[in-house]
C-alpha cells in the first residue's frame, strides 16, 4: 500500500501545501480520503488514469476536505465518464448540492454516481482495500479511517477536537502500520503518551497550522529519541506500508 499526501495544509492553502488530500494505491487502484484539492489536476500531472479511482472517503464535510470533489464530479458527469468511484460522503444532503451545481453550469446530470452514506463500521470492501469508518468528535458528524490491505493497517484520523477526547483508539486492535494525524487544532503535545506505544508503528503529522507547526517538531524529536519514526508531511510525500 502506497500512500501520497496530495495536500498537507490546514484550513486554507499555503504558498507550498494545499488543503487537505491523500491518495492510497493498492493493486493498480486508487482511492482518496479526502478531496480538500483538485486531484485530477494531481492525477493527470503523474500520469495516472482517472478510471483507475475506485473509491473517494471524506472524513467530514468542511470545504478544506471537500472542495475538490466539485471539479471530480464535474468531470466525471461529461469528461470520465467510465470513472466511477464509490464516493462515501458523511452528509448525503451532499448529492442536492452536487446536483444543484452540475445544472449550475447549464449542462445538468448525465450519468449515476455511486454516493454512499458513512456511517460507524464497515463502508467499503472491494477485496482489495477495505475501509472502516469510526467516529470522532470534530464535527457533529465525523470520521476517521482504517484501511486495510495487503496485510497492513493504516488510520488517517481527519480533524479531531482533541486525541485525547477522539482518537480513533478502536483500531487499536492490532497494531497500526502507519497513523496520519492532524495538527491543526490543538498542540502536538497532545498526541502523548499515545503516539509513544509499540503497536504505532510510524507516524504522519499533516494538516498543521502555522501556530502549533513548533509543537510538531518538538513531537517528532522527542519520538526520535525514542526511535520511533514520525513524518511532517508536504505536499508529494509518498509513504510505502
Amino acid at each position: 500500500m502506497k500512500l501520497t499526501i496530495i495536500g498537507s495544509s490546514h484550513g486554507v492553502p499555503e504558498a507550498n501545501r494545499r488543503c487537505s488530500s491523500t491518495m492510497v494505491e493498492v493493486g493498480g487502484r486508487i482511492y482518496f480520503v479526502d478531496m480538500g484539492t483538485m486531484v485530477i489536476d494531481e492525477l493527470r500531472r503523474r500520469g495516472k488514469r482517472v478510471e483507475d479511482v475506485r473509491g473517494i472517503f471524506l472524513t467530514h464535510m468542511h470545504g478544506d476536505h471537500s472542495n475538490g470533489l466539485f471539479q471530480f464530479i464535474d468531470l466525471m458527469n461529461w469528461w470520465f465518464t467510465k470513472a466511477d468511484p464509490v464516493i462515501c460522503l458523511p452528509d448525503m444532503g451532499a448529492v442536492e448540492i452536487f446536483d444543484r451545481w452540475l445544472q449550475m453550469t447549464t449542462i445538468g446530470r448525465l450519468r449515476e454516481y455511486q454516493f454512499r452514506p458513512v456511517e460507524a463500521g464497515v463502508v467499503f470492501d472491494d477485496g482489495v482495500l477495505k475501509v472502516t469508518a469510526i467516529r470522532t468528535k470534530h464535527l457533529a458528524v465525523s470520521y476517521a479511517y482504517l484501511l486495510e490491505a495487503e496485510g497492513k493497517r493504516v488510520v488517517i484520523t481527519g480533524d479531531l477536537k482533541n486525541p485525547r477526547e477522539d482518537f480513533p483508539v478502536e483500531a487499536l486492535a492490532a497494531p497500526l502500520d502507519l497513523v496520519i494525524s492532524e495538527c491543526a487544532h490543538f498542540p502536538a503535545s497532545e498526541y502523548l503518551p499515545l503516539y509513544e506505544r509499540e503497536d504505532i508503528r510510524k507516524i504522519c503529522i499533516t494538516h498543521y497550522a502555522p501556530r502549533f507547526t513548533d509543537t510538531v517538531y518538538a513531537l517528532q524529536k522527542h519520538l526520535d529519541e525514542l526511535n520511533k519514526p514520525m513524518l511532517i508531511a508536504t505536499d508529494g510525500l509518498e509513504i510505502e506500508v
